[in-house]
């Protein structure tokens, strides 16, 4: 490139190198596992926006756009869901990033794992609900919120995971909490909610009687607790950054925990600046005089 600010191309020719341009991004981290029987529900993954001002999770505000620079690549890495254990909390999700040479790494941390006694939910974007505590998963600032207490003395209600909009609420008697709710975003042009947390398990039986109401997910993907005796928990949905549900215990059978959401990176940048050069099979589509790229995999784009 000359002193000029001009680009040389082959065969001689001089052409001007092509503008920065702004770019907007969602970038959400996977949703966590949740806690085998009894246990507390996930906690979604972190949530960062930076479109039309929305807000990010836990009430966090709306981000700076990016800026954009011709002939850099921005790698693009999506996190995938949590995963369960029966003797031990669920599995943190892993984390979405966004980075290139001439930005400031965009990172969404994980959701937290619901607990299962003895473990308290654990820390995340959005924190685990937990079982028989009153600590509780943190969430992180501006990505997420914490997870619902469980329920102490003679009561085995878990909490609810932590979603992006919202905590996830107490464990109450025998009753579980429900996952946090997510937040809405209208960056691929229509509002679509994401990140809710996973509701927490009940403690239910016949004799002597305990009629427990299993947690449900939050708004955005959140997994629901199961109710059927030895039945397995909803998991959160898939590109959503959702957290699993914790298990429900029924009649003396263990309820098995759903699974953590895969996250979701979403790129909206000028048509005019768009440079088409991607990789990861990423969903490309337009809005206005906008184009959008949703990645659900692992990917890049080159400015």
């Amino acid at each position: 490139m000359s002193m000029f600010g001009y680009r040389t191309l082959g065969f001689g020719h001089v052409g001007a190198a092509k503008p920065d341009y702004s770019a907007d991004f969602l970038v959400i981290a996977a949703g966590a596992g949740g806690g085998y029987t009894l246990g507390g529900g996930a906690g979604a993954g972190g949530y960062r926006n930076s479109f039309n001002s929305e807000t990010s999770g836990g009430g966090g505000s709306s981000e700076s756009a990016l800026t954009f620079a011709g002939g850099i690549t921005y790698t693009v890495t999506v996190g995938a869901g949590g995963g369960i254990n029966s003797v031990a909390r669920g599995s943190n999700g892993s984390n979405s990033v966004l980075s290139g040479s001439n930005i400031t790494d965009i990172t969404s941390v994980g959701g937290g794992g619901g607990g299962r006694n003895p473990n308290v939910g654990a820390d995340g974007g959005s924190g685990g609900g937990s079982y028989y505590t009153t600590s509780v998963g943190q969430g992180t600032s501006n990505q997420g919120s914490n997870g619902g207490q469980g329920a102490t003395g003679s009561s085995q209600g878990s909490g609810g995971g932590g979603g992006a909009s919202a905590v996830g609420t107490n464990g109450s008697g025998d009753n579980a909490g429900d996952g946090g709710n997510g937040v809405a975003s209208s960056i691929t042009g229509s509002a679509v909610t994401r990140g809710g947390g996973g509701g927490g398990g009940a403690y239910i039986r016949t004799s002597p009687a305990h009629a427990g109401d299993p947690g449900d997910g939050g708004t955005g993907g959140g997994g629901d607790s199961n109710s059927s005796q030895g039945g397995t928990a909803g998991s959160g949905a898939t590109n959503t950054g959702s957290g699993g549900g914790g298990g429900t215990y029924v009649n003396g059978h263990d309820g098995i925990a759903g699974s953590g959401g895969s996250g979701v990176v979403i790129l909206r940048m000028p048509t005019a600046s768009y440079s088409g050069t991607v990789t990861g099979s990423p969903t490309v589509a337009t809005s206005g005089t906008d184009t959008i790229l949703t990645f659900t995999g692992s990917g890049s784009y080159t400015g």
